[in-house]
């Protein structure tokens, strides 16, 4: 095997693991209530809820929050449905970098490192 083959044998799997680009419809829909905002303190929402590998709200109650729509698609976030993050002040801000928990062997490891988007702020409406 000579040193292109290598390279390509590389590659390739990391260019399956991308994905697709496209951004999924997120479930349930979300009315906008603001203006985005580089940061939210983390006082201010009680759970975050996985929607998809794009997306993760942050909620302050059963209806109200933030959603937060990544950058970039974040692969085995919702599979996983974890993360992890690490701060050095009292929010959580659009240039913050959360990774996503794997379980391996039955203790949480580092997976996917992936950075977050701006916070909108939102409104789920009630189930009818």
């Amino acid at each position: 095997m000579n040193m292109r083959t290598a390279a390509l044998l590389i590659v390739s799997p990391l260019a399956l693991a991308a994905g697709p680009s496209e951004r999924p419809a997120v479930n349930p829909a979300a009315k906008v209530t603001g203006e985005a905002v580089n940061c939210i303190p983390r006082s201010q929402f009680r759970e975050t809820r996985i929607r998809n590998d794009w997306t993760i709200d942050f909620m302050r109650d059963s209806r109200r929050g933030w959603r937060n729509a990544l950058p970039h698609r974040c692969p085995g976030l919702r599979s996983n449905n974890a993360f992890g993050y690490q701060t050095s002040i009292p929010q959580v801000c659009s240039a913050d970098i959360v990774h996503v928990l794997v379980n391996i062997g039955g203790a949480p490891s580092r997976g996917a490192a992936c950075g977050l988007g701006q916070f909108v702020p939102i409104e789920i409406p009630p189930r009818k």
